[in-house]
This record gives C-alpha cells, structure tokens and sequence, in this order.
C-alpha cells in the first residue's frame, strides 16, 4: 500500500485541476479587464498568505534553518512570478477572443515548449515518439485554430494568443521547480504571487484600466477567483512540484482542459463544433506522447541542477 506522503502529491494536482478549471468561468463572469482581473486574483490571494508567511520567517529567524531571501533565493520566485503574470494577461486576454474551451486547452499546450526547451536547451536526446508527438500537437492545435478561423476571423486570433501565453505557463513550470528545490511551499508561491502582484499593477497602471468602481458582484466574482484558482490551486501545485518532477506534473495538467470544456457547455451555453473536438483530443494525445518520450530519460535532480549550471539558463513552475 502506498503510504500517504506518496499520494498526497498526485492528489494535490487533482486538487489543482478542479480549482483551475474554474479559472474562464471566473473572467468571463467578471468581465473586468485583463490585469485588474489578475491583479485582484493574484493579489487577494498574496494578501491572504502575508501573515502566514510573515509568521514562517519570524519563526526560522535565529534558527540554523533560518530563511536568508539573498539573490540566490529570489531569482527563481521572480521569474516563474513574472512568467506567471504575462501568462495569465494574456490568457485572460484570450477569453475575449475565443471560447474557454479553446482557450484553456492552448493554454496547457506548456508541456510542448518544456519538451523543446529541455531539447534545445538541456540537450536532452529525442526519440520517434517525441516527434510523433510534437506533430499530433500541432496538427490537432491547427484544426482547432481553422475551425475558429472559419467561424469567425477574430476567434482564431484568441486562440494564438492562448498558444503564446502556454510558452510563458511552461517558464513558470521550469523556474517554479528549480524555486522549489531550495524554497518551501508557502515562501515559494508568496514570492511568486508579489512579483505577479506588482507587474499586473504595473500593467493596470500602464492600461489605465480602473481598479475600483465595480459592482459588489463583480468584486465577489475577483474574490471567488483569488480563493478558488489562484489561492487554492496554485497552493496545491506548488505542493505538487516540490515532490513530484514538472515532466510528470505538467502532462497530468491536460484533465484541466478536458473538464472546463465539459463544464462549458452547460455554465457558458459554449457546444464545441466536432472539428474542435477531434483536434482538441489530437493536441492531448500529442502532449501525451511528448511526456513519455521523456519518461525514460528524466533526469534525477542533482544532475538537473548540474546542466541548467552548465548552460547557464536560469530555470526551472503552477
């Protein structure tokens, strides 16, 4: 039998898919604009977790365990915190433009880009199965853009962005596990969640989007938002990443898709055409395939840390 700190990793990324499958629902819902929706998500959420992590650094201090945030500590938490702010500006971006369907499967096509960053930058060994796999993901990403594109032009541009904002959702998998390898749970995602916190102000600020003037609904719906997807499952995913490697992680990361598109159909009246579905199924089978073929050659941390060094690319994040 397994024993219980085998299985709370992988139960705490089940956790994580049901709470981040909510995410499209809370921005169409809310319908503010992008980074004051991510600014209220993210922030109520650091909020939240200021006094607990504040209580966590007073009680190390003096201890030999005793927690010193030097640069060496806070430049992985700022780059996956960086990352995970341009990935969810973006993707909330998307939401204008396409379905929450579309959006959240190209939004979790992240394992395809930390696939080809281990190749091009780790120079981690490709095998046949790897190449099948990049080319059902594309071919299937491809058939969901055209079906977009041939319903209506603007559609199809939603869904570039939710590709572009998967490549940033893959940094923030890479930089949150090398953050994890030398942080725990809690003062990783409060890092994260302030360096996302300030830029989705900057954002704001720069947008001149207005941060106050909303209904008493539409503050409910941010809150909703902070406490379920971000607070929540982001918790539970760092948890995750600090036992388990992100080639496992973010593969297990594909129920998300599946299950916003089921719950889509009956909270958001949004039926996907057949085409969509065919090739949404084609980009997770793809996906798949990419994470096996790296199975049998993942790396064991040490050896990790050793050739993310070596390059000197500063990695390896939700």
């Amino acid at each position: 039998m397994s024993s219980p700190k085998k299985i709370l990793p992988y139960l705490a990324v089940a956790l994580t898919i049901v709470c981040l499958s909510f995410s499209a629902f809370f921005v169409r819902w809310a319908n503010v604009a992008p980074p004051v929706m991510g600014f209220y998500r993210i922030g109520i959420a650091t909020l939240i977790l200021t006094p607990f992590f504040l209580r966590r650094m007073t009680r190390l201090r003096g201890t030999s365990s005793a927690l010193v945030l030097g640069w060496g500590l806070l430049l992985f938490p700022v780059l996956a915190g960086l990352a995970s702010a341009m990935d969810q500006f973006i993707w909330n971006f998307s939401l204008r433009f396409t379905s929450a369907a579309n959006a959240t499967l190209l939004g979790n096509t992240s394992p395809l880009w930390v696939a080809l960053a281990a190749w091009l930058i780790f120079r981690e060994r490709t095998n046949g199965l790897f190449w099948l796999g990049l080319g059902l993901t594309l071919s299937g990403a491809a058939a969901v853009l055209s079906a977009d594109f041939l319903r209506h032009p603007t559609l199809g541009w939603g869904d570039l962005l939710s590709i572009s904002s998967a490549t940033f959702y893959g940094a923030f998998y890479l930089l949150s596990q090398r953050s994890r390898q030398r942080l725990d749970t809690l003062s990783h995602v409060w890092l994260v969640s302030l360096t996302s916190t300030l830029l989705m102000l900057l954002l704001s600020l720069l947008m001149r989007a207005p941060l106050l003037g909303y209904p008493p609904r539409t503050y409910l719906l941010l809150l909703g938002a902070a406490l379920i997807p971000q607070l929540t499952g982001y918790l539970a995913l760092g948890y995750a990443l600090g036992h388990l490697p992100a080639s496992v992680v973010s593969p297990t990361m594909l129920g998300q898709p599946v299950l916003t598109a089921l719950l889509a159909i009956p909270i958001l009246g949004e039926p996907l055409h057949p085409v969509q579905w065919i090739g949404g199924l084609v980009v997770l089978a793809g996906i798949y395939l990419v994470n096996r073929s790296r199975e049998t050659k993942a790396m064991p941390p040490a050896e990790a840390i050793l050739a993310i060094q070596e390059t000197g690319f500063p990695e390896r994040t939700e």
